[in-house]
């Protein structure tokens, strides 16, 4: 098979407050000929990193030091800014893991994707259109002449991620470079955008490389898989080799953090520590001090790449000859089968006070004169002490009812009740500390010119004096410690982080305010799978020694089943299914939690490649009334 990208020995560092960090050390990589290969590792790993300098995106102060790049025969580090124009772009485009900030927010959505069609393919005014309006239909955007002529802040982060795979594969190019591509959608659009990419590499012979920390997405869409950690890959395999044959104990943690080996009322596995500083020469095996079986070579010498097989290597001492011989960690063995049991929790509910009401709550927003429902005579009930998860397609009014809660989104009709006060005029003072929010998208919601230290203390600076603020630096210390963030970022700024370690600073700063009540629009899913564990966890335990209570708001179905105690299904601003979580999984009655329950993304590459993306696509009579099929679960009819 022939390699349309291969990389050698390549090196980036970036130039930093007088420093150097080394943050892509040394690697080796090849893409083939209509290939996906992902690369997943933690947020900091240098994926991202990895994959701009290759398509010569790198900030100023970001250079590749050494090695090649070798596309098509081409070395990339060689050629001209005008050459680059020929490439980036038609022959290697880019999907962005913040779509907001690859859209421009001044123009249209339409005009966005006409404008590259017309650069790029030189096509007319009116092709451009009819071929943007289908770009739009082909990526799951409902209504798409009437989106083609809306703006960015018009589209939810799910459908806006669509817009930007939309414009990435509108020139349909060699190398497709998908940069977390679902990350921000549900599990229904995340399939079909899946099924869409395949059949595009498929069709056009187009090859991709797929960065992500989904291993079910892993295992659905790739052939190949690196694993990578501070900077350096790890292992590299087929996908049947990370996931049946893994041997470095990283991938092993990995693995072992998915939510599907978790059991409920017990921790997820979380791993300890934090990457290494890339500031320095790291001695022995980046990874050791982290590794609770690493080996005393593992701190003296760099491993060696190991060839396991003529498709799989891996740079560990674990499979040297001389080390001890281990158990392999067979993780599929150990995979709930998504069945959640009924421990007790309907007696747990009888004996816990609501403590916020949704009563018949309409929320609409007006374009021009056309009126939107985006949430229709929604009404339940969340109890003290739960964790109430709200779950739904992208535009099903999930982010709409967390909005309203926080003043954000005007009550059309009904109510919103915290502990009986209505919060239909807002949110007073003493109510703002009770209730926060953690934001569904990182970038947006982090202000640009603050340090981190001023964006997490900002809430308490409101509520304390110096002096009191100065008590409150051990809970400043203690949530970045809980985050997986190091205490000396509170001197940067959010442009110097990942998408992954912004998400980590919005939780930080709504959980800092100890609140008692938590809106979390999709805390995780910017989150690889070793951090979502850890952040999960505090979660469950906040709940477990405050009493906090979570609306959760989510796409990912297999942490809803690990979390939640209960479950709201929404579908187009209606709420369809309601129960607690043992009757969504064991016993789902609504069409379109079958949908829901079979589109998550299972970690197995045999069963996820084999599986048949169900889409539903109901219609409401107006009629219908919700029904109680068994005591505590309601269904729309």
């Amino acid at each position: 098979m022939s390699k349309i990208l291969e990389i050698k020995n390549m090196s980036v560092a970036f130039e930093l407050r007088g420093k150097t960090l080394h943050v892509v050390r040394g690697v080796d990589f090849d893409l083939n000929q209509n290939e996906v290969h992902a690369i997943v590792g933690e947020s900091g790993s240098g994926k991202s990193v990895f994959t701009k300098a290759i398509a010569g995106m790198l900030d100023a102060n970001g250079t590749i030091t050494e090695g090649s790049v070798m596309f098509s025969g081409q070395d990339l580090r060689s050629i001209n800014k005008r050459d680059w124009l020929d490439i980036r772009g038609k022959r290697l485009a880019f999907v962005f893991q913040d779509p907001m900030t690859s859209l421009n927010p001044l123009k249209k959505i339409g005009k966005q994707l006409v404008e590259v069609l017309k650069l790029h393919q030189g096509m007319s005014a009116t092709d451009a259109k009819k071929a943007a309006i289908k770009l739009l239909s082909d990526v799951g955007i409902a209504d798409p002449e009437v989106r083609f002529n809306q703006y960015p802040f018009e589209f939810s982060g799910g459908m806006r991620q669509r817009v930007v795979i939309a414009n990435a594969i509108a020139c349909k190019p060699d190398v497709l470079i998908c940069d977390e591509p679902t990350t921000a959608l549900d599990v229904t659009i995340q399939a079909q955008i899946l099924e869409l990419l395949k059949d595009l590499k498929a069709r056009y012979g187009m090859s991709m490389i797929f960065i992500t920390h989904d291993l079910g997405v892993v295992a659905n869409i790739a052939d190949r898989v690196s694993v990578m950690y501070a900077g350096e890959f790890v292992e590299t395999g087929t996908v049947e080799d990370i996931f049946y044959r893994a041997q470095s104990p990283y991938t092993w943690a990995l693995l072992k953090s998915l939510p599907q080996l978790g059991r409920k009322g017990e921790e997820l596995f979380s791993l300890k520590g934090t990457p290494p500083s890339l500031t320095g020469n790291i001695v022995g095996d980046p990874f050791a001090p982290r590794n609770e079986n690493a080996l005393e070579i593992d701190f003296l010498e760099t491993p060696p790449f190991y060839a396991l097989s003529e498709t799989h290597r891996v740079k560990t001492w674990a499979v040297d000859e001389r080390a001890p011989k281990r158990d392999d960690f067979h993780f599929l063995d150990c995979i709930d089968d998504y069945k959640v049991l009924n421990e007790g929790v309907e007696l747990y509910h009888k004996q816990r006070e609501k403590i916020m009401t949704f009563d018949g709550l309409t929320v609409e927003f007006r374009k021009g004169r056309r009126v939107i429902k985006a949430v229709n005579d929604v009404s339940f009930d969340i109890f003290e002490g739960e964790t109430f998860a709200l779950v739904g397609e992208s535009g099903s009014g999930k982010t709409t009812i967390g909005r309203t809660v926080i003043g954000e989104n005007k009550v059309k009709s009904g109510d919103i009740y915290f502990k009986n006060q209505s919060l239909k005029k807002g949110l007073n003072k003493s109510l703002k500390k009770e209730i926060q929010m953690i934001f569904q998208d990182p970038m947006a919601s982090l202000n640009e010119r603050a340090k981190i230290e001023y964006i997490i203390t900002e809430g308490l600076r409101a509520y304390y004096s110096k002096g009191e603020l100065e008590e409150k630096k051990s809970v400043l210390n203690a949530i970045l410690d809980e985050v997986k963030l190091p205490r000396n970022v509170i001197s940067r700024f959010p442009h110097e982080f990942s998408g992954g370690q912004r998400q980590r600073i919005g939780i930080a700063r709504a959980l800092v305010m100890e609140p008692k009540f938590v809106i979390a629009d999709e805390p995780i899913s910017a989150l690889d799978v070793s951090i979502r564990a850890g952040v999960i966890n505090l979660l469950n335990r906040l709940k477990s020694e405050f009493n906090t209570t979570y609306m959760f708001i989510a796409h990912d179905l297999s942490i809803v089943k690990f979390i939640a105690d209960r479950v709201g299904i929404l579908y187009k601003g209606r709420m369809v299914e309601l129960g607690y979580a043992h009757h969504i999984f064991n016993n789902p009655q609504h069409e379109y939690t079958k949908s829901l329950l079979n589109a998550i993304p299972h970690p197995d590459p045999q069963v996820e490649k084999k599986k048949k993306v169900i889409r539903y696509e109901g219609t409401f009579t107006g009629n219908e009334q919700m029904v109680e099929v068994s005591e505590g679960h309601f269904v729309l009819r």
